[in-house]
C-alpha cells in the first residue's frame, strides 16, 4: 500500500458569480511514498487564482507567497488537478484534518459542478490516526500539525510551515512515528462507497429547539453532584451558547447548581454533552419594591 501525502493553501475569495466566499486554492504540496513510508516522488504547484484577484495580508504574511507568483508561476487549478490525478494513481490519499479535502471538493465543485474527485478512491484522515495514537479525547480543540510534531519531538522549521509541501512532509513524518506500533488501516475510507461523500459533506450543528424530536428529553435530568439524588428544576430551559442552560435544586441536601446540555447533531446521529456549573444567585434590587 503506498501513500499520498497532500497539504494545500489556499485565499478567502469572493465569488461575484455565486455571491458567496470560496477557499480558493492557490497551492498544492504532495510527497508519494512506497509501501514503507519512504518518500518516492514529490508534487508542488502554484495556482493562479480565478475567483479572487489578490492574495488577503493574512495568506500573504502566512504564506510568503505573493500576487506576483502567483501571476508568472500560476497554472489553473483544473490543470493542478489533472496532474495530480497522474500523480496520485491508486495510493491513498492523506491529509492532515479534513479541512484541506473539503477545499479541494468545493473547488472542484466550483469549476467542475460536482463533488466526486477523480483521483480519489481511498482516503486518510491522519489527524484522527495520530490523535487516537497519543489518546488526545479532547475533541472540544483539535490536534495542530506543529503541536503533533513538537509532542513527538520532531524537528521542523517553523519559518517553512504553512507552506504545501513542507506541510505535507511534517504530516508524513507525524504518521511514519506511529505506523509500526499502530495499524493505520483503520483509517483508511474507501471513497467510492456512496456515503463517503455524504459523510464528509454532512454539517455538524447544535440542536437549540428543546422541540426537537430527536433530543432525549432523559438526557436533561441532572443528579446532584454532591449527594447523587437526582435533581429538580427550578426554571425553564433557556439557550445560551448553544447549549441549554437550566437552575437546578437538589431537595435531600439542598445543593443549588446549574444543569447546562448541548445536543450536536452528527453524521452518526446526536451526542449529549453535560455538565454542572456553579449557581450563581442574581443580586436583588433594593428599590425594586420602590420601582413597583
Amino acid at each position: 500500500m503506498s501513500f499520498v501525502v497532500l497539504d494545500l493553501e489556499w485565499n478567502g475569495s469572493y465569488s461575484s458569480k455565486e455571491h458567496r466566499f470560496v477557499n480558493e486554492i492557490i497551492e498544492f504540496g504532495a510527497v508519494k511514498t512506497d509501501e514503507n513510508l519512504n518518500i518516492i516522488d514529490r508534487f508542488e504547484m502554484l495556482i493562479s487564482p480565478q475567483i479572487g484577484k489578490k492574495l488577503c495580508s493574512k495568506v500573504k504574511k502566512l504564506t510568503k507567497i505573493t500576487n506576483e507568483e502567483l501571476r508568472e508561476n500560476g497554472c489553473t487549478f483544473m490543470h493542478a488537478v489533472s496532474e495530480f490525478k497522474k500523480f496520485c494513481g491508486d495510493c491513498v490519499l492523506v491529509t492532515w484534518g479534513t479541512s484541506d479535502i473539503l477545499a479541494l471538493i468545493e473547488n472542484y465543485m466550483y469549476y467542475a459542478h460536482r463533488p466526486e474527485l477523480p483521483f480519489l478512491t481511498s482516503y486518510c484522515n491522519v489527524q484522527d490516526y495520530c490523535e487516537k495514537c497519543l489518546s488526545v479525547n479532547d475533541k472540544s480543540s483539535q490536534l495542530g500539525l506543529s503541536v503533533c510534531a513538537d509532542m513527538l519531538a520532531i524537528n521542523f522549521d517553523v519559518e517553512e510551515q504553512h507552506r504545501a509541501y513542507a506541510d505535507a512532509e511534517l504530516t508524513l513524518k507525524c504518521m511514519k512515528h506511529f505506523v509500526e506500533d499502530y495499524p493505520i488501516e483503520d483509517f483508511i475510507k474507501d471513497a467510492t462507497a456512496h456515503e463517503f461523500y455524504d459523510r464528509l459533506l454532512y454539517k455538524n450543528h447544535f440542536i437549540t429547539d428543546i422541540n426537537n424530536p430527536e433530543i432525549d428529553k432523559r438526557s436533561m435530568r441532572f443528579n446532584c453532584d454532591a449527594c447523587g439524588r437526582q435533581a429538580a428544576r427550578q426554571a425553564n430551559w433557556k439557550v445560551k451558547n448553544k447549549s441549554f442552560v437550566a437552575p437546578f435544586l437538589c431537595k435531600k441536601c439542598g445543593r443549588k447548581f446549574t444543569g447546562k446540555v448541548s445536543f450536536k447533531k452528527k453524521y452518526d446521529g446526536v451526542t449529549v454533552r453535560k455538565r454542572i456549573v456553579e449557581y450563581v444567585e442574581k443580586p436583588v434590587d433594593e428599590n425594586s419594591e420602590n420601582k413597583a
